[in-house]
This record gives structure tokens, C-alpha cells and sequence, in this order.
């Protein structure tokens, strides 16, 4: 029985059916990359997953507790434990990066202004973004965001985190840059689920794929299955077949 439990979950957006009985299992402590086609709906389904969209019909499990049944009120001792790595980093613009991981911990802590800012130089520090405390997020790159993103999203210490196709757009080295991130809270314990099309990476942080198509899972299978198998939907979708 998986950590995250995604059981026939069925979506529409205005007459489009995208989601027609999805379901899945995320197991405590491994990575599943969830893949498919641009429109497919993986995004939702990652939201879904934090109580950011509810679904027409099925169930969103999270350690036993029913996310899709959650008042906004309830939702947020599920949002300490599972931190979303938004796309471009969802970064507040008028904050310095400083206050962008400081604003959290504020939140959702009893930690001093003086265990705040450790707390925080270490977190820059780890992931390489040291001395740009009081830089404000416009004036850093694209993959400098994505890294103070995934540093704010994971300074509560979450059991999960889903990351939303975080190598989008960037250069070969930042994209080497946040996958050794990801391998580095991989060998944490932590769980994690990873939406992208970056198929490379996906083989170097996942333990499992499952492919999104046609409004539900159509397959799945472990890194190793897949790169043995001669001819499969996974493998095929890597190497930019038509399925």
C-alpha cells in the first residue's frame, strides 16, 4: 500500500474529460516520475495531491487521510508534510530571497529571528546559493529561482515532495545542478513525486515511471524494466516516437 493513494480519479475542465479513472500508489520513500503528453493532466494530478484541485470523482490518499474530503482549514497540516515545487519557483516578488525562505518558518514555527536566519544560511548554503540573501528573486536567473524555490518548498522538512517539472527551460548546467539536488533529498528518505518530460533526468532520479495517456495510467514499471525492454510506451515516448 502506497503512501499516496490515487484511486480512479476522474477530472473535466469545461467539456474536456482529461482524467477518465486514474490510479496509482507512490510507495514511502521512493520517487515516481509521472510522464505523458503536454495536456495530459499530470500537473493537476500533482495538485490534486496537496488538496490545489479536487477531483470529479475518485480519491486522493495521503497516509491514510482522504485529501479530496479536506476543508482548506484541515488541508494545511498535509501542506507541512508535503512541499510543492512549483514550476518557476513561485517566488514572492517584492521579498528578498532572504524572506522568501524566512516566510514558512514564520508561519508555521516558533523558531526566534536568530534561529530563522541560521536555519536559513545553512539552507542557501547547501544548495549553493549563498551570499544572495538579500538578493530580490527578478534579479537571478531562471535556474537560480528554481533553486531557491526548492529551497523554500522543503525548509519545513516534508515527508514528500512533488516537484513540477523542475528542469523546464534550463541550461545543462543548472539542470545538472537540481538533479543533484533531487538525489541529494532522495537519499534522505524523503518520497517524491516528479512531473516532466526531461526523460534523462527522470531516469537518473526515479525509481519508477508511470506514463499518463489518454486519461489514464497506461504504463508503469521500474527504471531497470524499462531501459531492458526493447519496445515499450515509456521507452518509446524517451526516444520521441509517435504512441
Amino acid at each position: 500500500m502506497g503512501l499516496i493513494q490515487i484511486r480512479d480519479f476522474q477530472k473535466s475542465f469545461g467539456t474536456k474529460k482529461v482524467h477518465q479513472g486514474v490510479s496509482f500508489d507512490v510507495r514511502k520513500g521512493e520517487c515516481l516520475g509521472l510522464i505523458g503528453g503536454s495536456g495530459t493532466g499530470k500537473s493537476v494530478l500533482l495538485r490534486s495531491m496537496i488538496g490545489l484541485e479536487r477531483p470529479d470523482a475518485g480519491e486522493v490518499i495521503f497516509d491514510g487521510i482522504p485529501v479530496h474530503e479536506l476543508t482548506e482549514r484541515q488541508l494545511i497540516d498535509v501542506r507541512k508534510r508535503m512541499a510543492y515545487a512549483f514550476q518557476g519557483g513561485a517566488l514572492f516578488d517584492s521579498m528578498t530571497v532572504f524572506d522568501n525562505l524566512a516566510y514558512p518558518l514564520r508561519e508555521h514555527t516558533q523558531m526566534t529571528e536568530i534561529e530563522i536566519s541560521k536555519k536559513i544560511k545553512a539552507q542557501l548554503a547547501e544548495f549553493g546559493l549563498q551570499g544572495n540573501e538579500e538578493v530580490y528573486p527578478g534579479n537571478l536567473s531562471g535556474g537560480m529561482q528554481k533553486r531557491v524555490g526548492l529551497a523554500r518548498s522543503i525548509i519545513l522538512g516534508p515527508e514528500v515532495i512533488l516537484y513540477d517539472e523542475p528542469t523546464a527551460g534550463l541550461d545543462p548546467f543548472n539542470t545538472r545542478k537540481i538533479q543533484d539536488m533531487v538525489l541529494r533529498l532522495k537519499s534522505t528518505g524523503v518520497t517524491a513525486v516528479l512531473v516532466t518530460h526531461d526523460m534523462p533526468f527522470a531516469f537518473a532520479v526515479c525509481d519508477r515511471i508511470a506514463m499518463l495517456m489518454n486519461g489514464r495510467i497506461r504504463a508503469s514499471g521500474t527504471v531497470d524494466e524499462i531501459e531492458q525492454q526493447d519496445s515499450n510506451l515509456i521507452g518509446k515516448f524517451a526516444q520521441g516516437e509517435m504512441i
